[in-house]
């Protein structure tokens, strides 16, 4: 046998010579040697299976009488074990019996005895010719057969139901995925149109899709569409239809003219897709407390009706609903009663509405309404009314029943603006001047209002400034003592130069300041400038003035309201007995409990605390006996009524609660000496007011310290009467 072939040959190619000639088997041999041909020689049928079953050939040379038996018992052994061997059969035989034997047993090609070589050599090479032609062939086969079956695993296993149409638009193939997709059994589909599992309203669609020319290639395609479930085969739950991603492919004919002969389809399964996007969408414009539309969706539909009504000339209102106290339920019972709020009162307000208007939440306790087609303001007020009504039945919470009640803000289209930002806009602004009103009703944007709320945009702005451009400053106003005719303390009254506006009144700005957050920094200013001025004062000598600060009730709201306080005494070394803080009855009546701990510390550490405008409120002896205060000063408002009666029962009340608590008494507004006579005979010593002197700088209040004591308030001068306020 040759060794193997190099390897840019052609592949090697094996031979089994089976001869009994042992001459004749290496003549063979040496006549068809070629590179790449190996040979392997034996003589008797035995020895020629026995080499079969160990290796395949590529050719067999047989010869037809052997020892042991005749070439045809190899044809057989290999029919029967499915062997691919080209065999040629050499034989001295003549007679045509034996060599069509010899072709039906699978022999072929026959040679008879005796041959010329070449001969021979032209029989070999085409045997290998077509040995070589039909292995090729078995490999492609195979290949096929593979792609075949892994293609139609695929396809039959496949996630996607995967089918094929004819030109008719009826189904020639369809996999088994129709079963647990929809429910059909897929032998049922054959032949039938596709559009009967296309539901109703994607018929007329899916059809304009299918019908292609035919004489035109066309184009592949892809739709979503809902196809139709056979219910009686699936789950009560599982919905009617399924909605599917489906890919159209045309399949063209491959002889003569291309023309479209049917369609390839692929139809995903996408419901769930579906589903989560749609639980996404919703996510993204509706409330999740509620349900209810939100800011972004609200906003889309108000600008949607507004194009409406320009297009129709008509009118619409946007409401903005604020529930009121809805703080106290969150502090009181937690937010989980205060969601549970929120939805009770979502629930009625939606029931207020018509069909066609808009509920939505914009977040917090914030709804907005959206009334479309409305003939005049009246339609609105109307829905207003209603929605106040249906609020002023309880609310059932588990810790109890809760009124809830409303301040709603109503602007119209076109009348309060044109834009879905300004109608919303001014709507806030009149609910905003419903809650300053006392709540629980409804209003409509007036432009005044407008102009109001830009101007307190405006002074926001500056205020949050002011500390920064020291353009707050402290004026003061002396008290006097009538019995000693001199200056005893003094009050510490803020005042704001704007550099635009002017002066502006504490009365302007401190609710403002209250509002935004700021009054604890401007409390702070006014506590530190006030210590250091009377620190100022007591150096120069004037060691036994009292200085009086006013401090907003917000002050009090912080657990370090005390200790800031006592500190700031500390670092500027000015006694606790020389500083009188003034707190308002209100500020009792809201919170006696807490604000009681804080004046008790106060007069614990040796400060003054005085309730300031002291009776025009809820006064009562028994708050006076759950706070231990200092003094009392009396409201100007009964002062004022001095000038007509000469006498106030009330002042009268107030000097004998005063004298009864063992408290100072303070009378302030006090402008005409009939004034101070009426209150001196009424018991009262101490005064202020313009009789004596206006609020000024710490410059000029520091030469009133310095004058010697009269014998009389007449020696004090009468100052112009101007406006005065105080910060509270």
């Amino acid at each position: 046998m040759s060794g193997s072939p190099p390897a840019h040959q052609e592949p090697a190619v094996r031979i089994l010579i089976v001869d009994d000639d042992a001459s004749l088997r290496a003549t063979f041999t040496q006549v068809l040697a070629k590179p790449g041909r190996n040979f392997d020689a034996c003589g008797t049928v035995a020895d020629g299976i026995e080499s079969l079953s160990s290796r395949a050939y590529d050719l067999i040379l047989l010869d037809n009488r052997l020892p042991d038996g005749t070439g045809l018992a190899v044809l057989d052994w290999l029919v029967e074990h499915s062997r691919e061997e080209v065999v040629i059969i050499i034989s001295g035989e003549n007679d045509v019996d034996s060599v069509i034997g010899a072709l039906r047993r699978g022999a072929d090609d026959y040679v008879r005895k005796p041959y010329h070589i070449a001969q021979l050599q032209r029989a070999v090479e085409s045997a290998l010719h077509k040995a070589a032609l039909e292995k090729v062939n078995r490999a492609m086969e195979q290949r096929l057969k593979a792609s075949e079956r892994l293609h139609r695993y695929l396809v039959e296993s496949s996630p996607d139901l995967i089918f094929t149409l004819d030109a008719e638009g009826r189904f020639s193939y369809i996999n088994p995925r129709v079963k647990q997709l929809l429910g059909f059994e897929r032998g049922t589909l054959i032949r039938r149109p596709f559009t009967t599992l296309v539901m109703p309203e994607d018929v007329d669609r899916i059809c304009s899709l299918l019908s292609l020319p035919s004489t035109m290639p066309g184009e592949s395609f892809n739709v979503e569409l809902r196809l139709r479930r056979n219910r009686g085969e699936l789950a009560p739950v599982e919905p009617d239809s399924l909605t599917v991603s489906l890919t159209g492919i045309p399949m063209l004919s491959q002889q003569g003219e291309r023309r479209v002969v049917g369609l390839y389809g692929v139809a995903r399964d996408i419901s769930e897709r579906k589903r989560a996007e749609e639980i996404i969408s919703f996510q993204a414009y509706h409330d999740q407390l509620t349900h209810l539309p939100n800011r972004v969706l609200f906003k889309d539909r108000l600008e949607l009706a507004i194009t409406q009504a320009q297009r129709r000339t008509g009118a619409l209102a946007v409401m903005f609903v604020d529930v009121d106290r809805f703080k106290l339920v969150n502090d009181t019972y937690g937010h989980a009663e205060g969601d549970l709020l929120l939805r009770a009162i979502a629930s009625r307000l939606s029931s207020t509405l018509r069909r066609g208007d808009t509920l939505a939440r914009l977040g917090g306790d914030e709804f907005t309404v959206l009334l479309p087609d409305i003939n005049q303001p009246e339609d609105a007020e109307t829905i207003a009314r209603k929605i106040v009504t249906t609020l002023s039945e309880p609310i059932k919470l588990s810790q109890g029943d809760f009124r809830a009640t409303v301040s709603i803000g109503i602007a119209l289209f076109p009348r309060d603006g044109s834009t879905a930002e300004d109608l919303t806009r001014h709507a806030d602004i009149a609910m905003y001047q419903v809650k300053r009103s006392g709540k629980n009703a409804f209003r409509f944007f007036d432009p005044k209002l407008n102009t109001h709320h830009r101007e307190r945009i405006a002074l926001e702005n500056d205020l949050h400034q002011a500390l920064e451009r020291n353009e707050l400053e402290l004026f003061y106003q002396p008290q006097i003592s009538l019995s000693q005719g001199k200056v005893i303390g003094m009050e510490a009254l803020l005042r704001w130069n704007h550099p635009q506006l002017g002066q502006v009144p504490p009365a302007t700005f401190i609710p403002v300041a209250e509002e935004v957050g700021l009054i604890g920094q401007i409390s702070r200013w006014v506590l530190d400038t006030s210590c250091a001025q009377l620190a100022r004062w007591r150096q120069a000598g004037h060691r036994d003035v009292r200085l009086s600060i006013n401090l907003s009730p917000h002050d009090f709201g912080h657990r370090d309201i005390v200790s800031s306080i006592v500190t700031c005494l500390t670092q500027h070394d000015v006694p606790a007995s020389q500083i009188e803080l003034e707190i308002t009855e209100s500020m009792m009546m809201n919170d006696s409990a807490g604000v009681a701990i804080k004046v008790r510390q106060l007069r614990e550490a040796g400060i003054g605390v005085a309730i300031d405008d002291f009776g025009t409120g809820y006064s009562a002896l028994a708050y006076l006996q759950k706070f231990p205060v200092s003094t009392l000063k009396i409201d100007r408002s009964f002062v004022r009524e001095l000038d007509v009666t000469m006498t106030n029962p009330i002042i009268s009340a107030i000097t004998g609660i005063a004298r009864g608590f063992n408290l100072q008494i303070i009378a302030e507004g006090v402008e005409r000496p009939e004034q101070a006579d009426a209150l001196k005979a009424l018991g009262c010593d101490v005064m202020q007011g313009y009789l004596f002197a206006r609020p000024a700088s710490a410059g000029e209040a520091e030469a009133w310290l310095r004058q010697a004591p009269a014998p009389s308030m007449h020696t004090y001068p009468v100052q112009p009467r101007s406006a005065q306020t105080h910060l509270h």
